[in-house]
């Protein structure tokens, strides 16, 4: 088979989107498929647009492929290009989750709705990886188009075997991962912990991909009753990342939106109980109150509340622990998942 894929950037980016295309990419290449990365400059989103224009990208787009796979993400370069060359493939979208559906003003997600629309009515078919994903594409522009749910694996790292004992004394260490933007939340958990009482130490690895929000959340973090212990890892090696998770004892990652959510389901592997927002896939992964804490986007209070539970109850929090590990242990792996796409492709292309 041979596979053609629009992304922005390279596959060697840091985000959960990119991991997604990377790990379906090298699964592909080992079942014998020839792929073929179409890579597009990271630009402005207007800058974008223009992509559209432009009388290269649609020869790009129309080489001998078997199926055309296009990142979703990419859906402004290729808006009005996938009207402009004559299609010799099916053209399928892997869809991690829809811009208009992140936190910004309602004008700007009026933009953005409609440009998503169309691009999504431009395509033959869904890769979509979670159901709320899947829900979210269908309200835009319906159902009953070609599709499969395969969700992200867990297995990237290597997790260690169950924890000891006395793994739950000491301050209560959580840990944050995640690109250092404001639709992470890193905002949400300073604010809740300001005003937990008690020891606590945080951990945050990320890129600072919004220099900006980056320098305001250290500086936050270097004043009372912060300042001490919030520790900055920066990006971090999977290696590195294995050794930050099993140090840890709980995931907090308070997402105002998350198509899904892989380092959740990542810190699961290491037992480490998710605490996550209701916006977006996390409460298909996270059962509240079992292995993980659910909250409302924002929600301050409630996260303070439950980060305070949990440093008062190592035994809830040691129950959680076995739940996560669970929980991760029943899902299904990159392979699992990357092998339902793979068929469902050639069932697409036959």
């Amino acid at each position: 088979m041979h596979v053609g894929l629009v992304i922005y950037g390279s596959l060697d980016m840091v985000s959960g989107g990119t991991l997604y295309d990377r790990r379906l990419v090298d699964y592909l290449r080992r079942q014998g498929d020839t792929v073929e990365i179409i890579a597009l400059p990271w630009r402005r989103y207007g800058r974008h647009l223009t992509d559209n224009l432009t009388a290269g990208l649609p020869a790009r787009l129309a080489d001998d492929y078997d199926v055309l796979l296009q990142d979703e993400l990419c859906h402004p370069s290729l808006v009005w290009a996938n009207g402009r060359f004559a299609r010799r493939a099916p053209v399928v979208a892997i869809v991690h989750h829809l811009r208009c559906s992140e936190a910004r003003p309602a004008w700007q997600n009026t933009l953005y709705r409609g440009v998503e629309r169309r691009y999504l009515r431009s395509v033959d078919a869904f890769i979509f990886n979670s159901r709320t994903t899947q829900r979210t594409v269908e309200s835009l522009v319906g159902g009953g188009q070609p599709h499969v749910v395969a969700y992200p694996g867990g297995d990237r790292l290597a997790a260690p075997a169950a924890a000891e004992q006395d793994r739950w004394r000491g301050p209560l260490r959580l840990l944050f991962v995640g690109n250092l933007i404001p639709r992470k939340g890193l905002h949400t958990l300073l604010t809740a912990l300001a005003v937990v009482r008690g020891e606590w130490r945080l951990s945050v690895v990320g890129r600072a991909a919004d220099p900006a929000y980056a320098w305001r959340m250290a500086a936050r973090a270097a004043r009372p009753p912060l300042a001490g212990r919030v520790a900055w890892c920066g990006a971090l090696s999977d290696a590195a990342l294995a050794v930050e998770m099993a140090a840890a004892h709980v995931m907090v990652v308070p997402s105002d939106y998350e198509g899904f959510g892989i380092v959740y389901l990542e810190g699961m592997g290491f037992g480490l109980p998710a605490m996550a927002t209701t916006g977006g896939a996390a409460a298909e992964l996270i059962t509240d109150g079992v292995d993980g804490y659910l909250v409302a986007p924002g929600d301050t209070v409630a996260l303070a509340e439950r980060i305070a539970a949990l440093a008062d109850d190592r035994v809830r929090l040691a129950q959680m622990s076995a739940a996560a590990r669970a929980r991760f242990a029943g899902w299904p792996t990159w392979d699992d998942s990357c092998a339902a796409i793979h068929s469902f492709l050639l069932d697409i292309i036959g």
